[in-house]
């Protein structure tokens, strides 16, 4: 969303998913299949079905209500509808302007963001229904991204959980506290798939991976919406950004988008049909364009894609002013023009451009925009208040006592705990420097970030109280440290870019050092140093905590780096120099009681990353499923020059996606498979038993990689194609395992058609990408 505060399955993630396991009757076959195959694949179609969710069901009674009350709307009020504008909210609490107001008794605007508290959106309903002539109630939405009040990790974090239910449970939990405060609907999931640290908004996300982020993105809209769009405590979901935003060219926001129709089918569209199989309520277009068009006036995205194909069902709502940004592209001439690309390609909702206001109803007179587009866009919207129950009660949501009684319960507040947990991954742990032990009777916590109450909730935090509420580092250490172990605190550095080179405050944390046992160096991002507008081009610490962290280490005592960030860092100076380092993200309002429940063992890490950390910035982007080249590093000998390499660095990255260390340790076994190979309607079972050879109860990710070794195009030399998070006790072992069938291998071919294509592949169950733990084995797929 703005710059001014708005802001899974594995075989029906794909575009095609037009056309589901292998190729359509009616599109060409795959290049190198053969005769029968293309045969086969024909007798196998699936065909393309409308996505119909729960809350679709056709309804006559709502029908026939609509029909009618469209049929009094003016062409004005059916454009206000179709405008959505914002709230402020200033140090003395909300307000609206009066322009707004005056729009809102006029009949002018259908839909409210950035209005919240049941009193204060009672006072708007009561405005548009007691002060307009058809009293249309307003929709109310907002920015409910990791949480409302009660704050969870931020969602790249959370995505590092692999763990639906945790991932589902904190979206249920923010869907209750914002439909107390009369929110309607939220601008949620963000599913751009993200592969350039240096892009701020990689925070919102859940990382590199298709497979991984279309299972959180179903997740969250289940977590959202519930299993009924009428029950109070659900909320509309949106799904954003539509599309390929997450590309933007070198990381920096609102930038251009440059890519392949098949990069956009295989990597950028798949979580968001997966949403739409889900039944997401509404889409958000993106800022970036897409084959030289805007996305908001992208008649290929909105219907050809997303409407014709996929079947949507919902409305369309752009981003901040995206409208209006078409003029500056270079795609309109002036805002009318835009507003007609816009409705046109497929947009019901202006988000606070006003375009649609000022310029529509012209629009419409002249011939350039039929009445038709119009009404059906105001129909996609009326549907949604609806379905929510508002023609009913306006006022559903605008209740002040379940409004207290829902914000911060104690079981919201455990929830935010346990998922802030499950999303913290250790990156290293040498010789058992974590969990803390009982000897260290002393305990230094030093950084910008180990006493921080603004930062513990990252970007993004709604109506979080980021002033009071949030539990920092230093409370969660003191609370929990044993009876006789101290802990002191020393900011020591700065992550203010301005600050690089200066050396204030390092004399006070190095004599808190040199008097302690231990030390836990909590460095990182300022809290607004990710999210939108915050692009980087280093993904060093900031400010001087590098310097202040090698000064650290040169005392001698074991250093423990916590790491805070809304994106992969560039610490590989840390990871051969200091202890241990684990990675907190930004972990939200309990943040401290979480930080120290890893740390001092009561709960055993089990995050695995989501995406890649890269050793320098000079090697993104930087992603496990990469091509190879024709000259891949691994065919050439130790030094060989014409290889695709680095002269400084080496190719691999500093953790891979998929890392994830524990308190125990796991083993795995060979892979077995119930076939050696699988026929078009066929499937193979592979399996693996995991074993926990350590001392400690833990949970492990396993995962399934798959590698497709000839294409009619290149493939992938991995992808991830399942996983499993399993608890095993010390000792214990469990047989994990995994079913593929032909169209789980599927994408965009040679002749864009979408399916399998029979052939030869690689396979691996382990516990990372990259980290083959036994042989792969290898099938096949006939035709």
């Amino acid at each position: 969303m703005s710059r001014f505060g708005k802001t899974l399955m594995a075989s029906a993630i794909s575009l095609t998913m037009a056309s589901c396991a292998s190729a359509r009757a009616d599109t060409p076959q795959p290049v190198k299949a053969s005769e029968n195959a293309a045969a086969v694949a024909a007798e196998t179609t699936v065909p393309v079905e409308k996505a119909t969710p729960a809350w679709a069901h056709n309804d006559p009674k709502m029908n026939a209500f609509i029909d009618n009350l469209i049929g009094q709307m003016t062409l004005q009020e059916k454009i206000g509808q179709l405008t959505l504008l914002t709230s402020d909210w200033e140090s003395t609490g909300p307000t609206m302007r009066d322009s707004y107001k005056q729009d809102i008794a006029a009949g002018r605007v259908g839909a409210i963001f950035n209005a919240y508290t049941a009193k204060y959106t009672r006072e708007l309903q009561q405005a548009a229904i007691e002060g307009t002539r058809l009293k249309i109630p307003l929709l109310f939405g907002y920015d409910v991204i990791h949480g409302h009040r009660t704050i969870f990790p931020i969602s790249l974090g959370e995505a590092a959980s692999w763990d639906m239910a945790a991932v589902e449970k904190s979206a249920r939990v923010s869907a209750e506290e914002a439909s107390a405060e009369g929110i309607h609907w939220t601008f949620s999931p963000m599913v751009d798939v993200s592969r350039d640290p240096r892009w701020g908004r990689i925070s919102e996300g859940a990382g590199e991976d298709v497979y991984l982020g279309s299972k959180v993105a179903v997740a969250r809209v289940h977590g959202y919406q519930g299993k009924d769009l009428a029950a109070t405590d659900t909320v509309l979901a949106t799904t954003k950004h539509y599309a390929a935003y997450g590309a933007a060219q070198a990381g920096r926001d609102y930038n251009t988008v440059d890519i392949s129709e098949r990069t956009l089918r295989d990597v950028y569209l798949p979580p968001f049909k997966a949403t739409v199989d889900a039944g997401v309520a509404t889409i958000m277009t993106s800022f970036n364009e897409y084959d030289g068009i805007p996305a908001s006036g992208s008649k290929y995205l909105l219907t050809d894609v997303l409407r014709d194909k996929w079947g949507f069902d919902g409305f369309v709502v752009t981003d901040y002013t995206s409208i209006n940004e078409m003029v500056p592209h270079g795609y309109s001439k002036d805002l009318a023009q835009a507003g007609e690309q816009a409705i046109n390609a497929g947009v019901d909702m202006d988000m606070q451009g006003a375009v649609f206001m000022e310029n529509l109803a012209k629009s419409v007179e002249e011939g350039r925009v039929s009445q038709a587009t119009v009404d059906r866009a105001v129909r996609r919207v009326l549907e949604m208040k609806y379905r929510l129950g508002l023609f009913d009660d306006p006022y559903r949501y605008s209740n002040e006592a379940r409004e207290k009684a829902t914000l911060y319960k104690p079981e919201f507040l455990e929830a935010a705990r346990d998922v802030a947990r499950k999303s913290m991954v250790l990156l290293k742990n040498e010789n058992n420097a974590l969990p803390l032990a009982a000897s260290a009777k002393s305990i230094a916590l030093i950084g910008p970030l180990g006493d921080s109450k603004t930062d513990m909730i990252g970007s993004w935090s709604a109506a979080g109280d980021r002033q009071t509420r949030p539990i920092t580092v230093l409370q969660g250490l003191k609370e929990r440290a044993p009876k006789g172990t101290t802990v002191a605190y020393a900011k020591g550095a700065s992550y203010d870019f301005a600050d690089a080179g200066k050396t204030d405050g390092f004399a006070e944390a190095l004599a808190l050092a040199s008097k302690s046992d231990v030390i836990i160096a909590a460095m990182g991002e300022r809290w607004d140093m990710t999210g939108e507008a915050a692009s980087r081009t280093s993904l060093d610490l900031p400010g001087n905590q590098q310097a202040l962290l090698e000064q650290l280490v040169a005392t001698g005592k074991p250093v423990i780096l916590l790491l805070m960030s809304g994106r992969p860092n560039t610490v590989g100076w840390a990871d051969q120099h200091v202890a241990a380092i684990l990675e907190a993200w930004y972990p939200g309002t309990m943040a401290g009681k979480a930080v120290a429940d890893v740390l001092f063992g009561d709960y055993n890490p089990s995050g695995k990353l989501p995406v890649t950390f890269p050793r320098t910035v000079g090697q993104v982007p930087l992603y496990y499923d990469q091509k190879n080249t024709g000259r891949p590093i691994e065919l050439g000998e130790p030094g060989a020059k014409y290889v695709s390499r680095y002269l400084n660095t080496p190719n691999t990255p500093l953790y891979r996606f998929g890392y994830g260390l524990s308190y125990t340790s796991f083993s795995y076994s060979p892979v077995t498979l119930s076939a050696p190979s699988m026929g078009p309607k066929g499937a193979i079972t592979a399996s693996a038993t995991i074993t926990n050879t350590g001392k400690r109860a833990g949970e492990e990710v396993v995962q399934l990689y798959v590698r497709d070794l000839v294409g009619s195009v290149t493939r992938p030399v991995q992808e991830l194609k399942g996983f499993e998070k399993i608890m095993l006790k010390p000792g214990e072992s469990r047989s994990v395992s995994f079913t593929l069938r032909p169209a789980d291998l599927a994408f965009t071919r040679a002749d864009m058609s979408h399916g399998w294509e029979p052939g030869e592949f690689q396979l691996w169950i382990a516990p990372s990408s990259g980290a083959k733990a036994s042989t792969p084995v290898t099938f096949t797929v006939t035709d």
